[in-house]
């Protein structure tokens, strides 16, 4: 009998499952610190975040009707992006079970094992309460405040009893999305003033559309996870004609800033709006026919309308154009 060979060699040229396993052990454990950056950067979701900043500063220059302090305008970003972050890795810990059901979220850290949960309910914590602290000490209370309300209504009112409960989640849940304009104003006045109002509500009429047509897009995903989006629980035509119903009113609205701002801002709003409106009746005149749509195409569209409007509300207000003021 030939001497027997060590467990870790098999044959001559030929790895074993025993070294392969051990490689690949050392090879996760090289890569873990950047692993770790990338699955808690995964947690905060920063696409989600750029958006909500792209509209924080066009509300802070508006409110000065300029260009406010660099550091003033920096400081308040990095609060708004602790607090967006917060609410967002809180947001993955609670909805864990559904992300692991939906083909769309399987790959967020959490599905993935690459934090746990209790370690991201801290760092979830943490960059709330960091948040609120930094936003008290380079912005004001009033500012840091609204930051701290908004993730605790994202989490406790959105996230734990609208979503899995409701079909108008979205419509009132979205609210937390609109906070970050009402954060830049007041970080740079100190109160919220009636313009701060309006572009909250830009925002909250702009969010179904882009949900929905997401949802659209993903109607089996969130019908296997249990979450009652409206395209589950309605008929497609239905969903496609609030959809319209609140484009519109989200571009009419866009036009209540009008008299804050010049003509840059309400050129731009109008032209982008009545863009908006075409393919979102356009996605309805599909739907009621009975054709294929593609409602990813007004998601997409979606995010390119609320940056036009809203750098369009920057440059307007950078640029100290007349202000149109009030017909009256």
């Amino acid at each position: 009998m030939s001497r027997s060979c060590p467990k870790e060699c098999h044959a001559v040229g030929e790895r074993s499952v025993v070294t392969t396993a051990v490689d690949a052990t050392r090879e996760r454990h090289a890569r873990r610190p950047a692993e770790l950056l990338k699955a808690y950067l995964g947690l905060i979701k920063p696409r989600v975040i750029e958006l909500l900043l792209v509209t924080t500063i066009p509300a802070m220059l508006l409110a000065v009707r300029g260009i406010p302090s660099p550091w003033l305008v920096i400081a308040t970003l990095i609060g708004g992006t602790m607090a967006a972050g917060s609410a967002n890795a809180l947001n993955c810990v609670a909805d864990a079970d559904i992300d692991q059901v939906m083909k769309r979220t399987r790959a967020r850290p959490l599905v993935r094992h690459t934090v746990s949960n209790r370690h991201a309910l801290v760092f979830g914590i943490a960059l709330g309460a960091g948040s609120f602290a930094w936003l008290w000490a380079t912005t004001n209370l009033l500012a840091a405040a609204l930051a701290v309300g908004t993730i605790l209504f994202y989490v406790f009112v959105y996230t734990l009893v609208l979503k899995r409960r409701t079909a108008q989640n979205i419509v009132w849940g979205g609210a937390a999305g609109c906070m970050p304009v009402v954060i830049g104003w007041a970080g740079v006045t100190g109160r919220v003033d009636w313009p701060a109002l309006v572009m909250f509500g830009v925002v909250f009429f702009w969010t179904p559309p882009h949900t929905w047509s997401l949802a659209m897009k993903y109607k089996d995903d969130y019908e296997r996870a249990g979450v009652p989006m409206l395209p589950v629980v309605a008929e497609p035509t239905y969903v496609s004609r609030q959809i319209v119903a609140y484009t519109w009113l989200m571009v009419l609205w866009t036009l209540l800033l009008v008299p804050a701002t010049g003509w840059l801002y309400a050129a731009f709003a109008v032209l982008a709006g009545a863009w908006f409106l075409v393919l979102a009746h356009r996605l309805h005149a599909a739907t009621k026919r009975g054709e294929k749509t593609k409602p990813m195409k007004l998601f997409h569209m979606s995010n390119t309308y609320l940056m036009i409007v809203f750098v369009a509300l920057a440059v307007d207000s950078a640029l100290s154009l007349p202000v149109v003021g009030w017909p009256f």
